[in-house]
């Protein structure tokens, strides 16, 4: 008679995930970026940068067009209509290097005085988005009856209002 011995099996573990677990991780991983996503709003933090841009654009050349008026013993540069500022046809600075006549035939103000010598400013800067027309910066200039000077940014995001009067 032979010996019957029971034959042992050994039973590998199988070393890995399942595909059930590697979705599940994919899946929870998805959810979370999802909730970051939301938390972090790319648009609104892009959208306030361009708003911090526009803030320091707005000074910067309100601030040249005071400093040229002090140098010229109280003389606006002499292109700057007397209007309101927020209107979106009108008072729309012309881009440094674009002909005056250009500027003029385009309705836009030329603000050459601040640029010409480099002694206000080296080039009007441009609004983040300015897609209005090639020759304008997107920033409007004008000037009350009181011979204030309004510098505005009417292509503000996130229902902002980026105005300074002195």
């Amino acid at each position: 008679m032979k010996n019957l011995q029971p034959t042992t099996y050994k039973l590998q573990a199988n070393k890995g995930f399942t595909l059930i677990e590697i979705l599940l991780v994919v899946a929870a991983i998805a959810i979370l970026a999802g909730i970051v996503i939301l938390a972090i709003n790319p648009g609104k933090q892009l959208g306030d940068t361009r708003n911090a841009q526009r803030r320091a654009d707005v000074n910067t050349i309100l601030s040249a067009t005071y400093q040229y008026t002090i140098d010229n013993n109280g003389t606006l540069p002499s292109n700057i209509a007397s209007s309101t500022c927020a209107s979106v046809t009108t008072n729309e600075i012309c881009k440094t290097g674009v002909a005056t006549t250009t500027c003029s035939s385009g309705s836009f103000i030329a603000l050459t005085e601040l640029t010409n010598t480099e002694k206000y400013l080296p080039s009007l800067p441009i609004d983040p988005q300015a897609t209005s027309s090639a020759n304008g910066t997107g920033y409007r200039i004008a000037k009350s009856g009181n011979g204030r000077v309004t510098v505005c940014a009417p292509l503000a995001e996130q229902s902002a209002t980026i105005s300074v009067t002195r």
